[in-house]
């Protein structure tokens, strides 16, 4: 007997998709096992995560944090991904029949900086984050449909309820994003 293939699916986006299997069927949240953390330090570590469904190339789901919330990544990715299939308040909430058809991505991103303006955004490259007040507004890097820092800033401003014309502080973040 051959050994077994390894999976094509990154072990972030498996967490992910057995957390929100578990919790739709069964409303039971996983606990990560030790030996995912042997096979897998990183998960150890601690860092705001974004967790996004696609059913059929469309957006299902999107729930994150800027900055870590739990005690480790694997636990930040299991809560996203929970809240992504159950709380994101632009869709109604992932049911059992849905599942096979989900397509996750999770995006684990970096400490947010300080930008001093457009010049120091990229779309493809940087996340982006307006704040004003208490009020922010959050956008991934490199999502189908915005071209422009203009475009990107404008979704993020709506985002957090921000005016057109309210001034803003602006902050970056890159992401590695595993499908």
């Amino acid at each position: 007997m051959g050994a077994a293939s390894p999976s094509p699916v990154h072990p972030y986006v498996q967490l992910a998709t057995d957390a929100i299997d578990a919790y739709v069927r069964d409303f039971r949240v996983i606990t990560p096992l030790d030996c995912l953390f042997e096979r897998h330090p990183a998960l150890r570590g601690r860092a705001g995560v974004f967790v996004s469904l696609k059913k059929r190339g469309e957006l299902r789901g999107c729930i994150g944090t800027i900055e870590p919330a739990q005690e480790n990544l694997a636990l930040e990715i299991i809560e996203n991904a929970i809240s992504a299939a159950t709380k994101d308040p632009r869709f109604r909430p992932v049911v059992e029949e849905e599942l096979p058809e989900l397509r996750v991505s999770v995006d684990i991103l970096t400490t947010p900086e300080r930008a001093a303006g457009h010049e120091d955004l990229d779309v493809r490259q940087y996340g982006l984050i307006v704040k004003s007040g208490t009020r922010r507004g959050l956008l991934l890097p490199d999502i189908e449909g915005i071209a422009s820092v203009d475009e990107q800033m404008a979704v993020a401003r709506k985002k957090g309820g921000i005016g057109e014309q309210e001034p803003v502080e602006l902050y970056r973040f890159t992401v590695e994003r595993y499908f």
